[in-house]
């Protein structure tokens, strides 16, 4: 199961296992199912109970419930882990600022006290074509071998904007761009999790049963590598599955599977025969569109594969190499209309931005490769 706890989503009403027993663990586990405005008055109420407990501390926004493993999802910096951590973070996001500072008014590289871009232009057209370049490309490149004794690496950045309301005064604020490390075993049962923000330096561990002391059952939301192994491989098939299981999740069906195959195309390490289905099978939902330049949190620079949400305004991208057609990233900008309390999130905010780093194998939990070091 991967952990990425650096985005909000919108969530939906199930309940979905906590873990337990770390402070910084204590997240909902949910996945956008709400729409955005109860997502924000959700993470308005978080952080002024935040803001009465710790006065002089600066708050992070926490996230809305669902049934979704709590680190599949992304999901933003919890405050009690942000509190400890926030001076050493705040260095790092304006190093990030003055390193990624805009090249002109058309600059796609996110930047700012709030993070904003030129929102790129769509094209209703290209992504069939463009999906089939990058399933071809995909399946020329060889999966992952993992024995059961080893361990899954990923390594990534990532930040997000929010809305941060303090009384009566609502601001914008930008979580500061980290890096997260996680490790897991093939079937699931270990995992580790170093994330400033929402760890301690040390991290914290992901395995043990969920809060009512069941072992967690792997699913689509919530996959081991093994999990995915078994899934099919035909993009019909797979497209029907992943309908099926999320079904009433989300902002509906059409974005809940594109929202699903890009978690797994994120937060996992999929076989290579699974890669390429879920290229494919991407290419049949509808609304789904490229968009002509993209930058991903490490600001490199690409073409995009995304879809509109229709119900926040806010387009999410996939972020691929122009020239190897490599996954690089993902973000969510605001395209139409404005979200947030008082309509700040506008057109042009970048409401998460990730990177993908390192994503290997290794033979032992906590080991770093080479790459990340």
């Amino acid at each position: 199961m991967n952990p990425d706890l650096s985005r909000p989503r919108p969530a939906g009403q199930e309940e979905h296992p906590l873990l337990a027993p770390f402070a910084e663990r204590e997240l909902p586990a949910g996945r956008h199912q709400f729409h955005k405005e109860r997502l924000m008055a959700q993470i308005h109420e978080d952080l002024r109970a935040a803001d009465v407990t710790t006065p002089a501390a600066p708050a992070a926004p926490a996230r809305v419930t669902g049934s979704r493993n709590p680190f599949l999802r992304r999901a933003v910096l919890v405050p009690a882990a942000a509190f400890a951590l926030a001076g050493a973070l705040a260095v790092g996001f304006l190093s990030y600022v003055d390193r990624g500072a805009a090249d002109g008014p058309g600059s796609t590289v996110a930047t700012g006290p709030a993070l904003t871009t030129r929102i790129g232009a769509a094209d209703p057209k290209g992504a069939p074509q463009l999906l089939d370049r990058i399933s071809l490309a995909s399946a020329s490149v060889s999966g992952p071998a993992v024995r059961a004794d080893q361990f899954i690496y990923i390594g990534s950045k990532a930040a997000n904007t929010y809305v941060r309301t303090v009384g009566s005064k609502s601001t914008l604020v930008s979580l500061p761009l980290h890096m997260r490390h996680q490790w897991n075993s093939p079937d699931g049962t270990k995992g580790w999790l170093i994330e400033p923000g929402n760890t301690g330096p040390e991290g914290v561990t992901l395995a043990g049963p969920d809060e009512k002391g069941n072992a967690p059952t792997p699913h689509l939301n919530a996959p081991t590598h093994d999990y995915l192994a078994t899934l099919p491989t035909d993009p019909d098939v797979l497209l029907r599955r992943i309908y099926e299981e999320t079904k009433g999740k989300g902002n509906g069906p059409d974005q809940e599977a594109f929202t699903t195959i890009g978690d797994l195309l994120r937060s996992s390490y999929p076989p290579a025969e699974l890669t390429t289905a879920l290229y494919r099978a991407a290419a049949k939902i509808p609304g789904v569109v490229t968009v002509d330049e993209a930058v991903d949190a490490a600001g490199r620079s690409g073409i995009a594969v995304a879809r509109l949400d229709e119900h926040s305004g806010q387009r999410e991208e996939w972020i691929f190499d122009r020239q190897t057609l490599t996954f690089l990233g993902e973000r969510s900008v605001q395209v139409q209309g404005e979200s947030g309390e008082q309509g700040l999130i506008k057109p042009g905010t970048v409401v998460y931005t990730s990177a993908v780093m390192t994503r290997t194998v290794v033979d032992r939990m906590k080991e770093l490769p080479p790459a990340a070091r």
